[in-house]
């Protein structure tokens, strides 16, 4: 029996203009810049990237690395692990690096102290807590190294391809690293995953051992919907933001990093946030249920399964502008019986101009079970004469 495809380069090719009369999110990219070095603006429902800016390039995440601490923190907690109520205690080490005397940011825990999980938690939200993302590490995985790994493996689950995360903080390491979608992705996940403890992102303030501090983002306060979710800034890596603002029935999210100061962080991250609110209208392409295409099936009893959503697949395009957008299915050709309802098989790619721009799985719409003796001596010659060619 011949082996599939070891990788996913196998691509159908589809050109949609027909179904697609609407401009794609990078033309309209024509119509607003950044100061930022990196950003990307994300549908959060949809995942389409309407915005998008050296999106892939490696970044020192800065501060903005704790929305990993936090999604270990929060999986720990759903697991059992962990409790809010659980105290940590706060080492000489967490103290030392980031305490008061670090020059960071600081909860300014008390040496020898405990702390509840809820209040740490709340600080490396609020007020980026070096120390309180410290005592979780160690709390949770009894040092930084190994809550790395931890940040390391969920990064993974998460689907985030080119990021890597050396301590809890986001204090400077040459070794760790993120990108503006890896960051965006992250934010939609601790959304959806987590939303019992999302409502810690908007607090505008935290008081600790007698010192109150307001949240760092201080779009919190700016009254346009922002509520979430992380800031971050080092010397070399400059400001940047990941935020979130709901209007209506519509979640956006945003990364802008690389600026200059404080102020330029706000508003770039403002602008990004309002352009994306008021030019894009929402445009469904497949409902949920329709098939988007069909994968071969090897020696099964039908000769393909067709390829569907997870419910509806959308898009956000500019509001007046036409244009056509482009697509790939890729799978790892042909599928090998059986195939059951359900499974995720493939992905589809959708792109304007050869820039991808949303990447949506693809599940089999019913189950192809092995079929007969002469089905899978047929697939076989085909299969050998492809070979061949």
């Amino acid at each position: 029996m011949p082996a599939p495809c070891k990788d996913w380069s196998v691509k159908l090719l589809y050109v949609i203009a027909a179904l697609f009369a609407f401009a794609a999110p990078a033309t309209a990219q024509a119509d607003f810049d950044t100061q930022a070095k990196f950003a990307v603006l994300m549908d959060y429902e949809s995942g389409t990237v309407i915005f998008q800016k050296d999106a892939d390039v490696e970044l020192e995440p800065a501060s903005m690395a704790k929305l990993m601490t936090l999604a270990v923190v929060f999986n720990e907690i759903r697991a059992g692990r962990v409790s809010l109520k659980d105290e940590f205690f706060v080492s000489e080490h967490a103290w030392r690096t980031g305490g008061a005397s670090s020059g960071g940011s600081t909860m300014f825990a008390e040496l020898n102290s405990k702390i509840p999980v809820e209040d740490l938690i709340r600080s490396v939200i609020i007020q980026s807590g070096n120390d309180a993302a410290i005592v979780l590490a160690e709390g949770i995985a009894g040092s930084e190294g190994s809550f790395a790994a931890m940040m390391n493996e969920l990064a993974k689950q998460i689907g985030l391809t080119n990021s890597h995360f050396t301590n809890p903080t986001g204090l400077p390491d040459p070794d760790m690293h993120s990108s503006a979608r890896d960051l965006a992705n992250l934010a939609r996940y601790l959304i959806s995953e987590f939303p019992e403890y999302y409502h810690y992102f908007s607090e505008s303030s935290m008081e600790w051992n007698g010192i109150k501090q307001a949240n760092r983002n201080s779009l919190v306060e700016m009254g346009i919907g922002v509520d979430g979710l992380k800031t971050g800034h080092t010397e070399e890596a400059g400001y940047g933001s990941v935020t979130s603002t709901a209007q209506g029935d519509r979640r956006l999210i945003a990364v802008v990093h690389g600026l200059g100061s404080m102020r330029e962080r706000t508003e770039e991250g403002r602008k990004l946030l309002t352009w994306g609110a008021r030019a894009f209208e929402r445009f469904t392409p497949y409902a949920d249920g329709a098939v988007v295409a069909y994968a071969d099936v090897y020696g099964g009893e039908n000769s393909s399964v067709g390829l569907v959503g997870k419910g509806e697949i959308a898009l956000y395009l500019p509001r007046g502008s036409r244009d056509c957008l482009s697509a790939t299915v890729d799978y790892q050709s042909p599928l090998i019986p059986p195939v059951m309802a359900g499974d995720e098989v493939g992905k589809l790619n959708v792109f304007c101009k050869d820039q991808l721009v949303q990447s949506a799985p693809l599940y089999a719409a019913s189950t192809v079970r092995q079929g007969d003796l002469v089905r899978r001596a047929t697939d076989a010659l085909k299969q050998l004469a492809l070979g061949w060619l």
